[in-house]
């Protein structure tokens, strides 16, 4: 893709040129013709090395970044192949949850961790956005609902490539995907604990280190 947008900017150049050197063109027609033919080259030799699916999302709309990529897969492989993700409030708001709470999970741990963020955002029960609903509570005591955000500990980012990874989960819920791992759930805990709560709500999954609940 460097390369192909590297070539771009090249023709734009050449062209340029063109319309400075007006009449004066056809004494240099020949060699600038070659310069862009061989450019015109270089953008397509780069283009036909890249992948189909990332070619898609990096230009398509971003409201049809999610039929560009076509089917929704909870791998590694499918998560490296996207571009580099990025957003405004929710998408760090989100991507932050994600990091601190699920970054050692596989990528279906990932997305179901997710899953349970926008169902309580759709659930009527809890705050209407992705940051109220990861911040309710945050500052009383024994209140939060994300325990990162009230242990005291300051939320610094020392893994840039996990950043990154499940930034590119962020991306992809708070843009549509399909939630079809927990169904329907607005809790979860660690395999590690059983608070109270847990013997209230049905459990919907197991994925990872995380048990999955939804209230009734």
């Amino acid at each position: 893709m460097q390369l192909a947008q590297a070539g771009i900017r090249a023709l734009r150049g050449a062209f340029f040129m063109l319309a400075l050197m007006g009449p004066g063109i056809a004494s240099a027609d020949g060699q600038l013709a070659g310069q862009l033919s061989d450019l015109m080259g270089q953008e397509r030799q780069a283009l036909s090395a890249t992948p189909e699916a990332r070619l898609l999302a990096v230009t398509a709309p971003s409201e049809d970044r999610l039929a560009a990529m076509g089917d929704l897969a909870y791998t590694e492989a499918f998560l490296t192949q996207l571009p580099t993700a990025s957003g405004g409030a929710e998408w760090q708001c989100l991507t932050e949850a994600l990091y601190f709470e699920a970054r050692g999970e596989s990528a279906q741990g990932l997305f179901a961790v997710a899953e349970v963020i926008m169902n309580r955002v759709d659930s009527g029960r809890f705050p209407g956005s992705v940051c109220g609903v990861i911040h309710q509570g945050t500052g009383a005591q024994y209140q939060c609902q994300f325990t990162y955000t009230c242990d005291g500990t300051p939320e610094v980012v020392h893994e840039q490539a996990a950043w990154a990874r499940v930034g590119k989960v962020a991306r992809l819920m708070l843009d549509g995907a399909d939630r079809e791992l927990t169904n329907g759930a607005t809790y979860y805990h660690t395999t590690a604990v059983r608070p109270s709560w847990a013997r209230s709500f049905p459990q919907t999954a197991q994925i990872g280190a995380h048990l999955f609940y939804r209230q009734t």
